[in-house]
């Protein structure tokens, strides 16, 4: 019978990378929590949501660094908790080759996404604001 943590999962004894998976998905589930709410506030409140618009989105916010790393990092995060939420569970319910052939196609998914969007923060043109 496992002993369970109050969060539902104990921490896995000894080191090595399950230990590394397991802090990090309590990191980034922080994480998400602080950029998430700090994303609805600035936009939802600091903004008027009625004055965003794709004119909004490339004057101010995909011309300035801080937007595109905020971006960024809220969806690293994203992919990274809900990539370690998978890993989670195909081990705890695949088993043998099949277990090996999914943890294969998310890792494969999750590299995919991680250079499909860390491309799109980096390449999309913004419109820089006349000085």
């Amino acid at each position: 019978m496992a002993i369970y943590s109050r969060s539902g999962r104990r921490r896995p004894s000894g080191g090595g990378f399950e230990l590394f998976a397991w802090y990090l998905m309590r990191i980034t589930g922080l994480g998400l929590f602080v950029l998430a709410l700090a994303h609805f506030l600035i936009l939802h409140v600091l903004y008027d949501p009625s004055q965003e618009n794709a004119t909004f989105i490339a004057h101010v916010r995909w011309s300035s660094l801080f937007w595109r790393v905020m971006d960024w990092s809220l969806l690293m995060l994203v992919l990274f908790h809900a990539f370690l939420g998978v890993r989670t569970v195909i081990g705890d319910y695949a088993k043998g080759g099949t277990r090996m052939f999914l943890l294969t196609a998310l890792y494969l998914l999750g590299f995919a996404l991680f250079v499909a969007g860390t491309s799109v923060v980096l390449t999309l043109p913004g419109i820089v604001p006349p000085a």
